[in-house]
C-alpha cells in the first residue's frame, strides 16, 4: 500500500506539472495571436495606444485558460504518459501487478480537480476580466450604434439625437425591460436629451413605452425643461438605431458571467421573456468541464502507453491528438445544435464529454492485459 501511494503521488505530480505547463504554453500562444489581432485593429485608430491592446489581451487570459483547459489536459497527459512509458516506469509498475486503473486513478483525480477549480474559482475571475475587456473593446475598437447596457433587468442606452440640436445625444433609462410575442416593452422610462457639450436640454419621463420600427414610442410622457415644471406631452416618438435583436444580444454575454451568477441571470431572462438558451448552454458547459477534463486524461492515457519496443508510438500519439480535436469538433457541433434549440442545453453540453468518456474507457479496457 505505501508503494502504491508513493507511486500515485509521483504520477500525479508528473501529470499535473505537464498539464499546467501545456495549459500555460497554449494560452500564451492563443494570447499572442489575440494580441496581434488587437494591434491590427488598434492601428486603424490613431487615438488608441498599443498599451490598450496589451491590456485587453491580458484581460482575455483567464477566459483562454478555461477554453484551452481540455486541450492542455489532453496534450499534457500524452506527454506525461509517453515519458513514463519511454522510461519504462509504467511498464515496471504493471509488471509489479499494478493495473492501469490503479495508476490512472491519481491523474484522473487531478484532471477532475483542475476542472473543478477552473469552474468554481477561475470562472468568476474569467467573467470579470472578460466583461472588462469587452467594455474596452466596445468603447475604443468597435464601431456601434451607441453604447447599450442591460444589467439587473434595467436598460441604459446612449444614442445620437439630432432632433433638438445638431450633434445632440439622448440617454435613455428604463427600469423594466420585457419581451413578449416578439415585441419589446419598457416601463419607468427616463430620457435625458443633451446638446453636443453634454448640457441637459430637456428630461422626459414616461410610464411605459415600446420599441417600434427604429423609434421609441413613449406613452404618458412628461417633458421637464431645466428650472421648469413638468409639462404633459402624451405620446412621444424618439428615433433610434436600436433593434430588438440588438437588445437581445446586449444582455450580458454568457462568457461575462460566472458559474455562480448564471442561474440567477437565467431566471431573470426567463421572467423578462427573453431566450436563455445561450446562457443555459454556457452554464451546463462549465458544469461539464470537470468531466471533460477527466475524459481527456483517459484519452491521453489510452493513446500514449504503448510500449516503445512494439513500435507505432507516433501513430498512436497522433491518433490521440486527432481524437481530442474530433471530440472538440463534436462538442462545437452539439453547441450549435443547442443554440438553435434542436438539442436541450444539458444534452448539448454533456453528451460529447460522456461519449468521449465511454470511448476512452473502452480503449483502456481493450489495452489492459492484467
Amino acid at each position: 500500500m505505501p508503494v502504491a501511494i508513493t507511486l500515485s503521488f509521483y504520477i500525479a505530480r508528473q501529470f499535473t506539472s505537464s498539464v499546467l505547463a501545456l495549459i500555460a504554453a497554449l494560452t500564451g500562444l492563443v494570447s499572442l495571436f489575440d494580441f496581434i489581432d488587437l494591434l491590427r485593429r488598434a492601428a486603424t485608430r490613431p487615438d488608441v495606444p498599443a498599451s490598450l491592446a496589451l491590456e485587453i489581451a491580458a484581460l482575455h487570459l483567464p477566459y483562454f485558460c478555461i477554453e484551452i483547459l481540455p486541450f492542455g489536459v489532453l496534450l499534457g497527459g500524452i506527454i506525461c504518459f509517453w515519458r513514463l512509458t519511454r522510461s519504462s516506469e509504467l511498464i515496471v509498475a504493471r509488471a509489479a501487478g499494478i493495473s492501469v486503473w490503479q495508476f490512472l486513478a491519481a491523474p484522473l483525480a487531478c484532471a477532475i480537480g483542475i476542472g473543478v477549480l477552473a469552474t468554481a474559482l477561475l470562472s468568476p475571475l474569467s467573467s470579470a476580466t472578460y466583461a472588462r475587456a469587452e467594455a474596452l473593446d466596445n468603447t475604443y475598437l468597435r464601431s456601434g450604434g451607441g453604447s447599450l447596457n442591460i444589467a439587473g433587468g434595467q436598460l441604459w442606452l446612449r444614442q445620437s439625437d439630432a432632433g433638438l440640436v445638431p450633434g445632440g445625444v439622448a440617454i435613455l433609462h428604463a427600469r423594466t425591460v420585457r419581451m413578449q410575442d416578439g415585441a419589446l416593452s419598457v416601463q419607468g422610462v427616463s430620457v435625458f436629451r443633451l446638446d453636443g457639450q453634454d448640457r441637459l436640454l430637456v428630461r422626459i419621463e414616461a410610464a411605459t413605452g415600446e420599441l417600434g420600427d427604429h423609434r421609441w414610442i413613449l406613452h404618458g410622457a412628461d417633458s421637464v425643461l431645466p428650472d421648469h415644471l413638468p409639462q404633459p406631452v402624451g405620446e412621444l416618438r424618439l428615433s433610434t438605431d436600436l433593434t430588438v435583436a440588438r437588445v437581445q444580444e446586449s444582455f450580458a454575454a454568457p462568457d461575462t458571467l460566472s458559474v455562480w451568477t448564471l442561474p440567477g441571470f437565467i431566471a431573470l431572462l426567463d421572467r423578462s421573456g427573453f431566450s436563455s438558451i445561450r446562457h443555459r448552454l454556457r452554464f451546463q458547459a462549465l458544469l461539464a468541464l470537470p468531466l471533460l477534463a477527466g475524459t481527456m486524461a483517459l484519452v491521453s492515457a489510452g493513446f500514449s502507453m504503448r510500449p516503445v519496443r512494439r513500435g507505432g508510438v507516433a501513430r498512436m500519439i497522433g491518433g490521440g491528438v486527432a481524437s481530442g480535436f474530433a471530440l472538440f469538433t463534436i462538442s462545437k457541433i452539439a453547441e450549435q445544435f443547442g443554440q438553435s434549440g434542436a438539442l436541450p442545453p444539458i444534452m448539448a453540453a454533456w453528451a460529447p464529454a460522456g461519449a468521449g468518456l465511454m470511448l476512452a474507457v473502452a480503449l483502456l479496457l481493450h489495452l489492459e492485459d492484467g
